[in-house]
Parts: structure tokens; sequence; C-alpha cells
């Protein structure tokens, strides 16, 4: 028989199943109508949500699952006809709207999937913006150190500190172990280790500038990293247990002036380089990055531009103070000048004045003496004695206008002149001189010569008239002509004066001079001699010693002055020679009689020979002088008042005087300035033509003296020595022109 052991399972009762059921549809109703709400708050929350009447839809689909588990509460028991209606009804409008749910949630998983993908790509772009901004920051952080780095190596221009700074600022900024400078020796074979960041290593130490290691640094401007164990890099203890840090190279250009390309200097010299070495801990596991090899580069290259400048500054230091030195040696030298020009001007100024006094006494007693009943040997002696003293004067004359030359202070006295009038006289003043040697002389001007030109009247004259003279003296027979014409602009430019550049103009010409005479001649060797002072030609000077070797010194400067040149040129010894200058004259803009009234000088054998009536008052300090002129006067018929002092001069002054002549070399005893007494005098006098003549004595005629003469209104100067011919002559024209052309 079989048995069977079976277990009813203990099941709930069907009314407690229906009442979980029961529970369980309410809170799924509830939980599905919790849904919408929630939906509808993120939609309205979320302004950018793309797929806002999916969720619509979506929430539909909950609503009617929830409604559906809602209207089966009324299921479980009996229910109408109408429950079951509505239940069928919410039942198919779920079955559809999840239908159509899930075909539209295969359209959009696509487009979710290409948001996801997108998402990625921003994430991978915001990872290299990350990195980006992290590469910026350490630039900046590089650039700031350059810039500290920079400002502390260029605080200073001494290329120690330069060097010294620069190795603390780069360990401190690098955190380095030790860093180090090794420079080029004076013979550029080696390198020095020059310069150490933790002296621990003496500094001194040497290496050879070739080693493979350096060439491979000094070949690239880039920081190179080098083995620990090279010779420029064992610079620190053994690390022990370590292993030793990462060692990096880099060179430093140094850059010397040569270096500099400027105008037409050399090309770029050889350059050398200084080496810098940088080394990490050796306690760590530290690399060297990019930024702080970049950082090694910049710093090498501002150091270079550093030790550039500190160069310069110290070329620029020394060429200072050797400047300096310089200028203070020129300053002494330039005092010293000025004080042995002041002092050669004293003594020239006192000597003038002290020898043309006496000089003035012979020449005047021995023109009265000339003009009594001699023998012929007396009279050759007295000529004698005149001749030597005009000889003595006219080296007085060149030694004052050599001296004046040379320090500058002489000036051209411009003014418009009788150009033919010069040449004239020159030719009158020299006849008879050329007619006791029996020689015959020529005067040619060229049709084209200006009548009138400006120019100083007198330098020229003196140019011509000591050439001249120099013809006459040199030749015993023969022959003397005397050229003047408007070099034309072909025969200017002379091979002989390389700093001669005439410019023609229509406001001035090239006066040509050519004085040819049939004297010794003179050797071509011995031309440049000519026109330096105190020098003369040996073979003329053998057979002539009545020359100092100034005159034609004297005519070589007036010539520069006037913008010209002077040469001469002879064959030889026996055949002559002939001078040749050229000289810058103006021609004037409008020829006028009345304008330029050209008063012709009177000649020496011209004119009165006596005065008799003229009363003139003569005024002179000393005694000597004021007795030789008053001769002088007295010999020529006039009537002479003499006072010694201005106040006496003042006192006898009176419309009876015709002439006064006074004394100007110096003041008189009353300390008044002879030029006061002048303004005096003419104020005095109301009228000018009812005050007398005032003529000024003096042993110096400069342009100083002259133009303070005019300023006071002074008729006339007369140099000294004065001889009977020279007063007759001064007086002569006082009374015809009533002014006094200047008198030698």
């Amino acid at each position: 028989m079989e048995s069977w052991n079976c277990i009813e399972p203990q099941w709930p009762a069907d009314d407690l199943l229906m009442k979980y059921q029961y529970i369980s549809d309410f809170f799924i109703a509830l939980a599905y109508f919790s849904i919408p709400l929630e939906l509808i708050y993120f939609v309205k929350k979320s302004a950018v949500f793309p797929y806002r009447w999916v969720l619509v839809q979506f929430g539909a689909f909950i609503v009617l699952c929830g409604a559906t588990h809602l209207i089966n509460l009324w299921t479980f028991c009996t229910h109408t006809r109408t429950v079951a209606i509505v239940m069928t009804t919410s039942k198919v409008l779920t079955a559809v709207v999840s239908c159509a749910t899930a075909l539209m949630l295969v359209h959009i998983i696509p487009d979710l999937l290409s948001v996801k993908t997108r998402e990625l790509f921003l994430k991978n772009k915001a990872a290299a913006l990350d990195r980006e901004m992290g590469l910026i920051r350490t630039q900046e952080e590089t650039g700031r150190h350059v810039r500290m780095l920079t400002h502390e190596i260029r605080s200073t221009l001494d290329r120690h500190t330069i060097l010294k700074t620069t190795l603390v600022e780069l360990g401190r900024t690098l955190a380095l172990e030790e860093c180090a400078l090794w420079m080029p020796t004076r013979t550029g074979l080696e390198l020095q280790l020059s310069y150490t960041l933790r002296h621990q290593n003496p500094v001194g130490f040497t290496v050879p500038i070739h080693l493979p290691v350096i060439n491979q640094v000094f070949s690239t401007n880039r920081a190179v990293k080098i083995s620990p164990n090279c010779p420029v890099a064992r610079l620190r203890p053994l690390a022990g247990k370590y292993m030793p840090g990462e060692v990096v190279a880099v060179r430093v250009p140094l850059l010397h002036l040569s270096n500099f390309q400027i105008n037409d200097w050399p090309e770029l010299s050889t350059k050398r380089y200084a080496l810098m070495v940088l080394m990490l801990p050796s306690d760590s596991a530290r690399q060297w990055h990019v930024h702080e090899l970049e950082l090694v580069e910049v710093v090498a290259d501002q150091v270079a531009v550093a030790l550039s400048h500190a160069a310069i500054l110290e070329e620029s230091m020394r060429a200072r103070d050797l400047l300096m030195e310089q200028n203070v040696a020129l300053d002494l030298a330039r005092r010293e000048a000025e004080t042995a020009i002041r002092a050669r001007n004293d003594f020239l100024a006192v000597m003038n004045h002290e020898m043309r006094t006496p000089m003035h006494a012979i020449v005047a007693l021995s023109s009265l003496l000339q003009e009594t009943e001699l023998t012929a040997e007396q009279r050759l002696m007295v000529e004698t004695i005149l001749k030597s003293s005009n000889l003595l004067a006219t080296l007085i004359n060149d030694v004052l206008d050599l001296s004046r030359l040379e320090d500058g202070s002489i000036q051209l006295d411009i003014r418009t002149f009788s150009l033919h009038a010069i040449f004239r006289e020159v030719l009158n003043l020299i006849k008879p001189i050329a007619s006791v040697k029996k020689l015959l002389i020529s005067l040619n001007l060229a049709p084209d010569l200006p009548d009138y030109a400006v120019g100083d009247e007198k330098r020229l004259m003196q140019i011509i008239l000591n050439v001249v003279g120099n013809a006459v003296k040199f030749s015993k027979e023969g022959c003397i002509s005397i050229s003047a014409f408007v070099a034309k602009s072909e025969s200017l430019r002379d091979p002989r004066a390389p700093d001669f550049f005439p410019v023609p103009s229509d406001k001035h010409f090239y006066l040509r001079v050519q004085v040819k005479d049939s004297g010794s001649g003179i050797n071509p060797q011995d031309i440049p001699k000519l026109f330096t002072k105190f020098t003369q030609s040996q073979s003329v000077a053998a057979k002539n010693s009545g020359g100092t070797g100034l005159g034609l010194a004297i005519c070589k400067r007036f010539v520069n002055l006037m913008n010209g040149h002077i040469w001469i040129e002879s064959e030889g010894l026996g055949k002559g020679c002939t001078a040749i200058f050229i000289v810058k004259l103006g021609i004037p803009e409008r020829i006028n009689e009345s304008k330029f009234p050209f008063v012709p000088k009177v000649s020496v054998h011209h004119g009165q020979t006596s005065f008799p009536g003229l009363k003139v008052l003569l005024m002179d300090d000393n005694g000597v002088n004021k007795m030789i002129s008053k001769g002088l006067l007295l010999h020529l018929g006039c009537e002479v008042t003499t006072v010694s002092s201005a106040d006496e001069c003042l006192q006898n002054v009176s419309p009876e005087q015709n002439v006064v002549i006074m004394d100007v070399s110096s003041p008189a005893a009353s300390g008044t300035d002879m030029y006061e007494v002048a303004v005096r005098i003419c104020e005095k006098f109301t009228k000018r033509h009812g005050r007398p003549k005032i003529v000024a004595l003096t042993g110096n005629a400069d342009k100083v003296t002259k133009d303070n003469c005019l300023r006071v209104g002074i008729d006339g100067v007369i140099l000294k020595p004065v001889s009977v011919d020279k007063m007759r002559n001064v007086l002569s024209q006082l009374l015809e022109h009533g002014v006094l052309v200047e008198t030698q």
C-alpha cells in the first residue's frame, strides 16, 4: 500500500491575498501619480532641457499606469460593467501610450548617445585647456623669475657683481646645489673656474677649452645636459649613496666693443664664450623641466647683455677719465699759452713804446740835421742814419704785425678803396730807390681791372710794397715788371696750394699780381723756406744782409687772411724770379664819389714846405719827445705851445689853435685818459669847423687804437717815429682835406 507524505503549504487565505493586492495597487498608484509631479517640477526648473514633449508623453504613460492600478482596486469585489469598461479603456490607453513611448525612445537614444560623445569631447578639450593654462602659468612664472633675475643682474654695472648676483639668484630660484662660471683665460686656450655659488671649490682651477663637452655647449645657444662626471661638472663632494643630480651647461657670450659693427669698423671679431654650469641637488629625483632650461638660456643672454653694458661703461669711464686728464692738460696749456701771449704782448707793447721813443728822436733830429747845410760826407752820414732808422722802424712794425697775426688778434680793415691808386703809389715810392740802382720799373694794369675794390687797402699795399721791395733789393741791374689783372677761373687752382679753394661769385673777384725781376734768382729747393719767419735762402743771405726774413712770412699770412695764395717761381741762381699772389677782393655795389670820398695821399715832395703862422698845441708827458716834436714844428714855421698834462691841455686849448697834437701812448700825469681829453675838447667847441684839428701821436697804430681815435672825434693818427717830411705831409693833409690819411 503506497502512502503519500504530503504536507499542504500554508498559503494565506484568499481574502488576505486580495487585501495585499489591494494595498499594493494603492501604493503603486500613489507612486505613479507622484512621478509626474516630480517630472513637472524638473521641467519647470530646467529651462534648457531639449526633450520636454518626451517627458510629457512619458508622464502621461505613468499617469495611465497609475490610473490602471487605481481602477483595479474596484475589481477585487463585485463590480459593475461600468468599472470593467473604464478598466478596459484605461488599459488600452496605457498600451497605446507605452508603445508610442517605446518607439520614441528608439528615436531619442542616438541623440542621447551623440550628447554623451560631445560631453567626452568637451571633457578632453577642458583637459587640454587645463594643460595650456598650466603652461601659461609656468611661462608667467618663468617670466617673473626672468624679470626678477634681470632686475637683480642689471642693478649694477660692475662685472664681478653681475656674475656673482647671477649665480646667487639662479641658485635661489631653481634650488640648485651648485652653480659655477668658467671664464676664458687671456690666451683663450683654457677655461678658468672664476665664480662658484657654494665656494666648495678653489677658484682658479683650469680645464682645456677644446674638450668635446665644451665644444658641444659652445656650438649651440641652448642649455645642454652634460654628464655629472665631466671635468667642468666635478664641483661638489661625492654624493655617497645618492645618485648625482642632473647637470646642464650653457654658454655666455662675452661681447666687446669690437663686436659691434659701427660705420667702417672691421667686421665682427671671433666671439669668446664663458661657460655656466648648473647642478640639481643629489638627494632628490628631480629633473630639469623645459621652462627651467628656457629660464637658464634667457638669463645667460641677459648676463651677456649686462656684461657688454658693463664693458662699454668701463670703456666710457676710462675714456672720460682720459678726456678729463687731457682737458686738464689742455686747460693748463691754454692758460700757460694765454699767459705767455699776454706776457709777449705786454713785452712787445712796452718795447714798441720804449723803442719808438728813441727812434723818434733819432729820425726827427736826423731829418732836421738833413735840412741844414752839410758837406757831402756829412750828408752821407745823415742819410745812412735815416736809412738805418727806417729799417729799424720797419723791423719793429714787422715784429708787431707778426705777433698779432700769430695770436689772431689782427683783423682786416674792410673798406672801399681805389685799386689803381695803390699801384701808382707803390710805383712812386719804389722809383727813387730803383733809380739809384739804375733799375727800370714798368707797371701793367689790365683793362678789365676794376678801378675800385672792397678790402684792406693798407694790408694789400703792404704786400705789394714788400714783394716789389724784395725785387728791387735783390736786383743789381735789369728791369722789374709789375702786372695786375683779374684772375680767370681756370688759372685760380694751383697744385702747390691744395687748401686754396677759390669760389667764383658776382660779389667778388680774385686779383692776381705778378712781380718779375732779373735779379740773383733762387734755388728751387730753397723756395719753400722763404715763407718761414726769420729764414732766408743761403745763397741770397750770403749776398744781402739787409733782411730779417719776416717780410714774406708776414705777406703770406696777410694773403691767407684775404683768402688768397702766394708763391715764388725761379729757374735757378742768376735767372731772376717771379713772385705771384692772388687775393680775394669785393666788388663795390655802387661807385659814388660823394659816398666814397677817396683822399689822395700827399707825396713827400709835394704840398706846402712851411706853415708860417700855424698855431699848434702840443701835449706830451715825455720831455724828450715833446722837445723833438716841437723842434720839427718850429722848423716848419709853426707857432707851438707845449703842455705836459691833460688839465693844461684843456686850459690852453682855444679857437685860436689850428691843430692839437697829443701823445696817446700813455696816460698823462694827472691820470686822465687821452681819449677823454679829446672828447672834452670836442664838447668844448659846439661847432666842428670852429674847433682845432686833433691829431694823435702814438707808437701803436693797430685797429683798436684807430677805432678809439675815430670814436672820440680825433681827425688823424701819426705813427712814431716822425721825420720832418712826415710832419710836413701831416700838416699839408690837415689843411687841405681836413682829415689825416694814415701816415706810416
